[in-house]
């Protein structure tokens, strides 16, 4: 690995395992007797964020890798069932590690949120719609900015301008935005306290009275571009280049981090493929803001 990408990995792992010490709770649940795992659980979630990272979509293939490249950063290495039985297990303890990185970087403090959804693509067959485990989860849906119908999920992101996750969720492709949001919302009631009039900005279909009237009601303020017949909405001049903003940010996950490559297939297979993703971007620009990179969402010094 670079320079770049061992020190992410060794920052990463000694947060992790400082957390755990000081919240042993929060580590996934073993029998009381038996023995210790050989592989930590911060050496575990380090090592998925890094499958994620440098764009391994097979976990018998990334531990072929980590087998032969990675033994002097992780001495032992589970088999591919032992990994996979022990990195769901983790779904929890990973999707706490995101909010307490975020929480630990300057960004968390921006007064500007960016709301949109993104396809998680789970299939491309008639089979596989009527077969998958994912079934009754995942659904056909048509995603508009890029004109084009898919099986599977969405994943809706509040993030910050720098595209730091604030929050998220992982739908059905069907699920109706704003419910989402409002959902997310609703999960973490500290989040909208702790940014009182927060901004957010969204596409057109996060719209309605009941939806802004929520919104209104929890101190946050929603801006987006006014739909077809209603009379103009203030700030619309700024929507073209935050457009781009709020797209670059889903390209990271889909292009650079393999959002729609996931190989998930089943529930809490995908889940956990997802939210490392979500990992993925977190620590790097958690990383990146605590060593004064200029530009924090890059991914150049590490995904190689």
């Amino acid at each position: 690995m670079t320079k770049d990408l061992n020190a992410l990995a060794t920052a990463l792992y000694v947060k992790i395992d400082d957390h755990l010490i000081a919240f042993p709770e929060l580590a996934p649940p073993r029998p009381c007797t038996g023995i210790k795992p050989a592989l930590s659980d911060a050496e575990l979630v380090t090592l998925a964020m890094l499958s994620a990272l440098l764009g391994f979509t097979s976990e018998r293939h990334w531990l072929r890798y980590a087998r032969a490249h990675l033994t002097g950063m992780f001495p032992y290495l589970p088999g591919q069932s032992g990994y996979n039985k022990r990195l769901r297990a983790a779904i929890t303890l990973v999707l706490h590690l995101i909010q307490i990185l975020a929480l630990d970087t300057s960004l968390w403090s921006d007064d500007v949120w960016v709301a949109d959804s993104t396809p998680v693509e789970c299939g491309r067959s008639r089979q596989t719609a009527l077969r998958s485990d994912l079934a009754g989860w995942a659904e056909y849906g048509c995603c508009a900015s890029h004109s084009r119908f898919f099986w599977g999920l969405r994943l809706h992101l509040l993030c910050t301008l720098g595209g730091l996750p604030v929050a998220f969720a992982l739908t059905g492709a069907k699920a109706d935005e704003r419910t989402t949001l409002l959902g997310m919302l609703e999960a973490d009631p500290g989040l909208a306290a702790a940014h009182p009039g927060q901004t957010i900005i969204a596409d057109m279909q996060y719209y309605g009275r009941d939806f802004e009237h929520a919104l209104a009601s929890a101190g946050l303020r929603l801006l987006r571009k006014p739909r077809k017949g209603e009379s103009p909405r203030p700030g619309t001049q700024l929507f073209k280049p935050l457009r781009q903003t709020i797209e670059s940010i889903n390209q990271t996950l889909k292009t650079q981090l393999d959002l729609e490559r996931h190989g998930g297939r089943t529930s809490a297979g995908i889940i956990i493929r997802v939210i490392t993703r979500v990992l993925a971007l977190t620590t790097v620009i958690w990383h990146n803001d605590k060593t004064g990179q200029p530009v924090k969402r890059s991914l150049i010094s590490y995904d190689h």
